[in-house]
Formats: structure tokens, sequence, C-alpha cells
């Protein structure tokens, strides 16, 4: 009887990684310390929980590298990839989901698989000696004893960065009079998904007085032993960036450019405020990069200053959580091993990969290198053209160890296309980079 892999971690890498090793036959138990163990950034029980934003983002598998993402994943038979699309809301060429239906989706999906046992709660420490294969996806909320007992068998001090979550707003609180439906330059096939957007406009006064009153709002303080965890730049607080520069959010996520707003077509907006649809009821909308750090009280009247939201009723106010992640390129080889005790591996955002579908990723990785192994195979190494094989590179050893940062997957990761990479135009190069990636990633498949 093949003896199961043991993962640690209900999210979207360890679902990732238990559906894929499942799937080739090997028995696995996933470990979820939730509901016996709580945290303050899950609201449910589901496997999969999204806790931040609900967008799995760009779905351009030619021109974006989080797109071909999506298409590897897909390819692979991807449990995350296939809950995403059943569940996926309009969202202007991003792949947003409803998510709660997602993760029930998967909750459903991996209860129902015969090879797998959901077992809650937490493991405490270092899994047991007769765990010959374990997986480590505990992500951001890995539990403190688990944290400590990896810090101390790598030898290394923790590293960790603050990442914070975007408020949820009740859409008919949302003023219409003032904000209106449109996609950034009505990007989209249909008409749903060309109006999937909320946008409230603002203008230079109302911008400048809601920059004072961001930076003046009383904020979340950090304990002991936090004050000097950097954050990660592609998940910043609003106020953060504004204190970086008055300007800084009107060339982020309240930037005015491609919009126009049909209330006063003949006037251009100073910054405009996004919202996008975070349920299939199209009953909540998420505020798009409004992650924070504020307080409650001092969030609802800042907030309440955008125009259109005056009255907004919110279903979730924004948080910061401590996320905890391994130096990777010092640590792990590319079998995603923990050079120290090779029975560990690690998967999801514990890597240094940020974003939901590079959790997953690496999951799906893992899994399958696991169930191989058990199998008494050896998979060979995933292209570094690749997407996934890119990311690997980049955590297992193509980072500089001394400044590893998360880091979201994108070209800059890919070797060079060719001698003539630089001539090109940037869609042309997007779309080499793509080709050769189904390619090199459908022979690792096959």
């Amino acid at each position: 009887m093949t003896q199961p892999i043991h993962i640690i971690g209900g999210g979207m890498a360890g679902c990732e990684a238990a559906w894929q090793a499942a799937n080739m036959g090997v028995p696995v138990v996933l470990h979820e310390m939730r509901p016996t163990v709580k945290t303050f950034a899950h609201r449910t029980e589901d496997l999969g929980e999204m806790v931040c934003s609900n967008s799995f983002r760009s779905d351009d598998d030619e021109a974006n590298a989080v797109g071909l993402l999506h298409w590897e994943m897909r390819q692979a038979n991807g449990l995350i990839m296939a809950m995403g699309d059943k569940h996926a809301l309009p969202a202007g060429g991003a792949l947003a989901v409803d998510r709660d239906a997602f993760s029930a989706g998967v909750t459903a999906a991996i209860t129902a698989h015969p090879l797998i046992t959901v077992a809650r709660g937490e493991v405490p420490g270092l899994p047991p000696e007769d765990w010959d294969s374990v997986i480590v996806a505990t992500g951001p909320l890995t539990s403190p004893a688990l944290a400590e007992a990896v810090r101390k068998l790598s030898g290394e001090d923790a590293l960790a960065f603050f990442d914070a979550i975007a408020p949820i707003v009740h859409f008919d609180s949302v003023d219409l009079s003032k904000a209106w439906f449109q996609s950034r330059y009505d990007k989209g096939e249909t008409e749903e998904e060309r109006t999937a957007y909320l946008n409230c406009p603002m203008d230079r006064d109302t911008y400048e007085a809601f920059i004072d009153a961001l930076l003046a709002g009383d904020k979340t303080e950090f304990k002991d032993g936090e004050t000097d965890t950097p954050y990660f730049d592609g998940c910043l607080p609003i106020e953060v960036m504004a204190a970086r520069g008055r300007e800084t959010l009107r060339f982020g996520p309240m930037k005015p450019v491609g919009l126009t707003n049909p209330h006063q077509p003949d006037v251009k907006a100073h910054a405009v405020v996004q919202l996008r649809r975070d349920n299939a009821l199209g009953t909540l909308y998420n505020i798009v990069g409004f992650q924070t750090k504020m307080k409650y009280g001092a969030q609802a009247s800042v907030l309440r200053m955008i125009p259109g939201l005056e009255n907004a009723e919110f279903a979730r106010l924004g948080g910061i959580h401590r996320n905890t992640f391994i130096n990777s390129p010092t640590l792990l080889d590319d079998q995603l091993r923990m050079k120290a005790m090779p029975r560990l591996r690690f998967a999801g955002q514990i890597t240094g990969v940020e974003g939901y579908v590079e959790s997953a990723a690496m999951g799906l990785l893992a899994g399958r290198l696991a169930a191989a192994e058990r199998l008494g195979q050896t998979l060979p190494a995933v292209p570094d053209t690749t997407a996934i094989g890119a990311l690997v590179s980049h955590i297992s050893g193509g980072a500089d160890a001394k400044t590893f940062q998360p880091m979201n997957v994108n070209f800059g990761l890919f070797p060079p296309i060719d001698a003539k990479g630089g001539r090109r135009g940037r869609k042309e190069r997007y779309k080499a980079y793509t080709d050769r990636a189904k390619l090199d990633w459908a022979r690792w498949l096959g």
C-alpha cells in the first residue's frame, strides 16, 4: 500500500498540491488547522479561501506572464484554475471570481476525492519523523510553532513582510449618480466585461483633501519586533503610497486614464477610484488596490470622502497581516525540497512567490514532484522558459539570497528569447515568450 503524502495547509497551494498528487494515484492527508485554530484574516472554514483580492489578475495568455501561468495550470488539470473558471465574474480581461463560491467549490472537490483525507487541526512544530514525504504549504499565516521550528532547522532568521487587505463595499450603498460602469479603455469582448468596474471620479481639490485625510488617519500599530518588516511593493497600503509622494496614487490604483465619465463627459477627472465586482450576485464590490492599515474608524471616514461612496456600507474593512516566507534560494533545491531535511518540500507563498496563482502553481509542482518520488519516478526539471519553471528557477537559486523578496511572475524572470529579442516590439516579444513557453510546458507535461 502506498504511504500517503502529508500536506500542511489547506490554502490554494496545499489544495492544488493535494489534487495533483492524488490524481497521480498517491494518497494524501491534507492538514488544515482551521477551525480548531482560527486566524484573523479568514472568515470561513472552507479550503482555498481568498483573504485579500478576489482577482487572479490578467487572463491574457499571449502577452502577459500571469495569463501564461493560468494557461499552464489549466493544461495540467489544475483545480484552482478549474474552480476559478467555474466561478468567474466579469473583470475586463482579468479573471476575478466569486470568492465564497470559489472556496466552496475547492472544498467540495477536495473532500470528494477518494484519495484525499482532510485532517482538521494544527501541526505543531516539525512533522513527525514517520511522515517521510511532507509538503509545507502554510502560506502567509503560518502558525508560530511551525514557523519557529522551520527557522531553527534552517538556521535562517525568518523573513517577513506585511500584506494588506482591501475593503469591500455593498453595491446598493454606492451613489450611481456619481459613479459609473466602465473597464479602463473599454477592455473586454462583451458588454459585461467592458462595464466590469465601478468608477468614482475625483477633481483636484477632492483628491488633495483625500490625501491629507489619508496621511492623517489613525494607523494600525505594529507589534514588538515587527516595526522593521518591509512591505511587498506589489501590495502597498494606500497610505504608504501616499507618504511616498502626493501624486503616487494618481499613477497607481487611482490613475484616471482610459475612462470617460458619462455624468460629465467633457470634464477630465483628476483621479479615479475603481471598484471591481466581488461576487456573482453583484452585491459586493472590492475597492481595487486600496489595501490599507488604517484603523477601522479612520478607514470608514476617509473612504467615504470618495465621490459616490459618501454613504458606503462596508462588508469588510481593510486590514493588515504579517506574511512569513523563507529564504528559498538558500534553503530549497530545484525539487522544492529543504536541503537540511529533504523529506520536507515547500509550496505557496512561504517559498517567496507572491499572488494567488503563483502560490497555487508552486503547489501544483510540489504535488507532482512528491507524487513522482513516492512512485519511484523522477520528473525532469521544469524548463525555465515556462512560467512555472521561471518561478522555480527564481526561488531555488536564480534570486540573490541576500536581497530575496517575494516575487510575482513576470517576463523578467524568463531567459531572453534570442539575440534579436531586444529589437522586437513589446507585444511581439511577449508573444514570443508565451509561444515558446507553451511548447516547452506541453513537452514537459507529455
